[in-house]
């Protein structure tokens, strides 16, 4: 008998929701190109235009001021530029700030030459540090920043202070850009909550398809120029090439479904984490929860042993029939030190250790108690085989 499978996970990518399934075979059969003008072509621009006003919904924003792209490292990489018109102000921006913690989509995918960019340190919490923001604020005088900073934290779940970094830019005559890959689905990530001046999602964190994105502009003047993807008038001349129907109807589709239950969902999820939390810190008093005096997503928890190497972890979990994750699963399926637990301050051995728990949909309590048993049973094991080998 083939051993039950958990899939805990979420953080990584969502399975595919049923509401996106059946939205995505319907554009399937559309045989159409959106950007023709006769029947089958405006048939299909219907489903794009119906989808865009689902996932504005998403943001708060007009539709009109929503771009569809291939993911979220696509939308940073177009939008993580110095030549971004906002508020009718088309001066290069001089300046870009990132928080130490941010995903590598935006550590590595800007257009900033390097001695023009800056990182914003993390407290021991995982939180960015407002204080030194400021510093660094009043450091570059008149020149303009563009602060690049995450909604919540892909590795620890930890939610940032999007909000008052975005006062402290914006009164700069800055932008902040906001990250809300991980965030989508799980907590408000609207423009008027986040006060952000550019947010951008990924499809398939919140049960929609891989590959398909988009980045919302809070205000209609916000442009940029030149366009990543250029050859083409799609998106408003914003990203070039026909577009993926199917794709971004069942993104659309997600995001009508995610928004449904967020908030029963979230508080559900959080139960579950504490009480994986708790279970594990009992078993094991000398376990680290990172972030934990942070507010942090509901449905997340990251956590080390630190004689316990989260490589061997991964491995044996994997057979106990757990997936779980050792942080990013965007780093080609290494096992690499954590960059975000370095910002913080964790080093050596318990960095090593490092594993990550997200839950979503298709989760139950019951995967949280059995996770917690096969946890104890293979930390145990590898302890026990190291005290042989002293």
């Amino acid at each position: 008998m083939s051993l039950a499978r958990h899939y805990m996970d979420y953080n990584a990518t969502a399975p595919l929701g049923a509401p996106a399934r059946q939205a995505m075979l319907a554009a399937l059969d559309l045989p159409g190109n959106a950007s023709s003008i006769h029947s089958e072509g405006r048939a299909a621009r219907a489903v794009i235009e119906k989808a865009r006003a689902e996932v504005a919904g998403l943001v708060g924003v007009p539709a009109a001021q929503v771009t569809f792209t291939a993911g979220g490292t696509e939308a940073a990489n177009t939008v993580l530029t110095p030549h971004v018109t906002i508020r009718n102000d088309s001066r290069p921006f001089d300046w870009l700030l990132m928080a130490a913690g941010e995903h590598p989509c935006v550590l590595q995918g800007h257009h900033f030459p390097a001695d023009r960019v800056r990182i914003v340190p993390l407290t021991a919490d995982g939180v960015l540090d407002l204080a030194a923001l400021q510093q660094e604020l009043d450091s570059l005088g008149e020149a303009r920043a563009m602060l690049a900073l995450q909604a919540a934290n892909n590795e620890t779940g930890v939610l940032q202070p999007v909000r008052e970094a975005a006062s402290l830019v914006q009164a700069r005559n800055g932008i902040l850009v906001c990250d809300a890959v991980q965030a989508a689905g799980r907590i408000d990530i609207s423009a008027a909550a986040l006060g952000a001046d550019i947010i951008f999602v990924s499809g398939h964190k919140l049960g929609g398809p891989k590959g398909i994105g988009m980045l919302a502009f809070a205000a209609a003047s916000t442009h940029i120029s030149p366009a990543l993807v250029r050859g083409g008038g799609q998106e408003r001349g914003l990203r070039a090439g026909t577009e993926n129907i199917a794709a971004i109807a069942g993104f659309g589709a997600a995001v009508v479904s995610a928004l449904a239950d967020r908030e029963a969902r979230m508080a559900e999820f959080r139960h579950w984490r504490e009480r994986l939390e708790s279970g594990l810190t009992a078993m094991f008093p000398d376990l680290v929860v990172f972030g934990a005096a942070a507010s942090r997503l509901g449905n997340t928890s990251a956590f080390a042993l630190a004689d316990a190497p989260a490589e061997t972890l991964l491995i044996a979990l994997d057979l106990e029939g757990f997936a779980v994750s050792s942080g990013s699963a965007c780093s080609s399926g290494k096992v690499q030190p954590s960059h975000v637990l370095a910002a913080m301050g964790v080093t050596g051995d318990l960095a090593k250790g490092a594993l990550r728990v997200s839950l979503g949909s298709g989760n139950n309590l019951d995967d949280v108690d059995r996770f917690v048993q096969a946890f104890g049973k293979v930390a145990n094991g590898i302890r026990a085989r190291r005290k042989r080998a002293a």
